[in-house]
């Protein structure tokens, strides 16, 4: 009978130890409580806790339950206990007292302990999780953070721009409508080449705060297409009309080639069709010294939508579309192979002559390339070297215009 009161007592005890310990997952509150309940069930005189320290060489005083020894000092006594980090829990009997330690005791202890280690592996799954939360919220204030910032820069950016369109385009065109009309006036050679130079200046500088322009709006996502239904022989028509007398100039002749079954009608951004184009034809006229410029206009069909080169461009035929093709070859410097994707980057040259004496903002094509990605389509050169033309083509989606047969 006193063999199994004593197990009913000890199972008691595990019940309520076992209790306290699950009461709470913090780590702290679990060792203290272990101590303090160990050494009120077991009547102990000190109960102590040693923990591993960062670096598992020593082991450092955690816990006490009477705080005769300072919490915080190490001993590395046991290095077969430091280097496989364990804990060491040393309970000490009244000194005063002839007790033993009863196996039922033990048994108490081991069991406690094994309930510790549950409990504290709980915890730390806790405390991690708690880490990783907190760690989440502070990325997500940081983020939220350069979120606004960025947002605040880009509406600074904005401003700016809006205030550069106003106030430099306006003395722009100033300068270029006097400068026009200085040219018609009586002028020595000398003053007719400065006059030249004014103006071919300025009209850089206007291409290129148009260019930045657009550019930052296509970035920033504001700028939209315009759909509308619109005669599409007439883009092509106007746009070789203002390129011809540029091209003459340079005794360039320049050569519209419309397929018999291309649409009149369309439906698309009329606007950004028409200044792709222009990009695209103005690059072959000032890359070129002398030949020819031909620009061949056609609907795509499915063999030639496809190119080996735009891994990321899928076409869907469709009632309700048409992929227009465009292709503009000129005679004029060419271009190194290796150096064609650089084409396409913003501010990027090549380092060919031509090149360096034709000038340009270096935004063209990347603006040309933007558009034509707005348009569901892909841009593309071709060239088999210098002083050996290039091939520029590009595709985009076009809607079929239904209420115009």
């Amino acid at each position: 009978m006193g063999l199994i009161r004593t197990q009913e007592e000890t199972g008691r005890h595990v019940r309520m130890l076992t209790h306290e310990i699950r009461s709470t997952l913090d780590r702290h509150t679990i060792l203290k409580t272990t101590l303090v309940e160990l050494g009120r069930t077991l009547a102990l005189e000190e109960c102590a806790l040693w923990m591993p320290t960062r670096t598992g060489l020593e082991l450092q005083l955690s816990y006490t339950l009477r705080q005769q020894n300072p919490v915080g000092h190490t001993i590395n006594d046991w290095p077969e206990l430091s280097t496989k980090r364990y804990a060491l829990m040393v309970l000490m009997l009244p000194s005063d007292s002839a007790r033993q330690w009863h196996v039922h005791e033990l048994e108490l202890v081991e069991v406690v302990a094994d309930q510790v280690a549950v409990a504290l592996s709980h915890a730390a799954i806790l405390e991690e999780s708690r880490r990783a939360r907190d760690q989440l919220m502070e990325q997500n204030v940081a983020l939220d953070l350069a979120r606004r910032e960025a947002e605040t820069a880009i509406r600074a950016r904005n401003d700016f721009l809006a205030v550069m369109n106003h106030e430099m385009r306006t003395p722009m065109h100033a300068i270029i409508a006097l400068s026009s009309l200085l040219q018609e006036t009586e002028l020595t050679p000398e003053q007719r080449l400065m006059v030249e130079t004014i103006l071919k200046s300025s009209n850089l500088l206007a291409t290129l705060i148009n260019d930045v322009l657009d550019l930052s709006r296509l970035e920033d996502g504001s700028l939209q297409l315009d759909i509308a239904t619109f005669n599409l022989h007439s883009v092509f028509i106007e746009v070789h009309d203002l390129i011809k007398p540029v091209a003459s100039v340079k005794k360039l002749s320049v050569t519209l080639n419309l397929a018999a079954d291309l649409p009149v009608y369309a439906v698309g951004d009329e606007k950004r069709l028409m200044q792709t184009i222009l990009n695209v034809v103005g690059n072959a006229v000032k890359f070129s010294k002398e030949g020819s410029i031909s620009i061949t206009v056609f609907v795509a069909k499915s063999e030639s939508l496809r190119d080996f080169r735009a891994a990321d461009f899928f076409p869907v035929q469709s009632d309700d579309h048409f992929y227009l093709r465009v292709q503009v070859k000129d005679s004029g410097s060419g271009i190194n192979p290796q150096d064609i994707p650089k084409l396409f980057t913003k501010f990027a040259q090549t380092e060919s002559l031509a090149t360096r004496n034709s000038g340009g903002s270096g935004l063209g094509l990347a603006i040309c390339k933007r558009f034509v990605n707005l348009m569901e389509g892909h841009i593309w050169i071709e060239s088999e070297g210098l002083g050996k033309g290039c091939t520029a083509t590009f595709i985009v989606k076009l809607g079929i215009s239904r209420a115009i047969k």
